[in-house]
């Protein structure tokens, strides 16, 4: 199977004050490199990292990595124009699938991406999604057949991937993640995160 992916790193980060959440540091690395290379090691297809807010402070932590990075000059729009100049970059490459996933996710791992892989391989769906523990629901990172492509570059606006994974439920199997709700939003939810990295032994 030929999988892209799409990483989402154009956001502002607005309500952490205009830090930038994709350069927040974990084991000794930005989340956005991070990110990258975890997206570079399935070595399964081309890896895109859109790019808006911060883009040329973010655009030297990608350095040196084989990545497509176009910039989303529209990224003020929210995730749908991320989305969409992420799939025009891919217009030209030969996928099956494309992999969605966010900057923010600090504890997404080369084995949850893998086990994605797998479950499409298994299942034959069209629709790969993660299940969060708390709250209960599917989001990303999520795997879709590029037959949604078309769907996805009619979306404007603050939607993304979890639009799709509803309106199709039928055509969706999901992988356990648990920890998929922790994301990276506001002061405090760095503040929560940072602290279970330090308490973990």
């Amino acid at each position: 199977m030929q999988l892209a992916t799409l990483l989402l790193a154009a956001g502002s980060s607005s309500r952490l004050g205009g830090r930038p959440k994709q350069l927040l540091h974990q084991h000794g690395t930005t989340l956005v490199r991070q990110m990258a290379e975890l997206a570079l090691s399935l070595d399964s297809g081309p890896v895109v990292v859109v790019l808006g807010a911060n883009e040329e402070l973010i655009r030297q932590e990608l350095a040196g990595l084989p990545l497509l990075t176009p910039f989303n000059p529209n990224w003020t729009e929210g995730l749908a124009a991320s989305l969409r100049v992420g799939l025009n970059a891919l217009a030209d490459e030969s996928i099956n699938a494309f992999l969605v996933l966010l900057t923010d996710q600090p504890y997404v791992t080369a084995d949850l991406l893998r086990q994605l892989i797998n479950a499409r391989q298994t299942t034959g769906r069209g629709i790969i999604a993660s299940r969060y523990a708390e709250p209960a629901h599917l989001g990303v990172p999520a795997l879709f057949d590029r037959r949604y492509i078309r769907e996805f570059l009619t979306f404007t606006g603050d939607v993304g991937a979890r639009k799709l994974i509803r309106q199709y439920p039928d055509d969706c199997a999901e992988v356990p993640f648990p920890q998929g709700s922790v994301d990276l939003d506001t002061p405090e939810d760095v503040a929560r995160w940072q602290q279970a990295v330090r308490s973990k032994p």
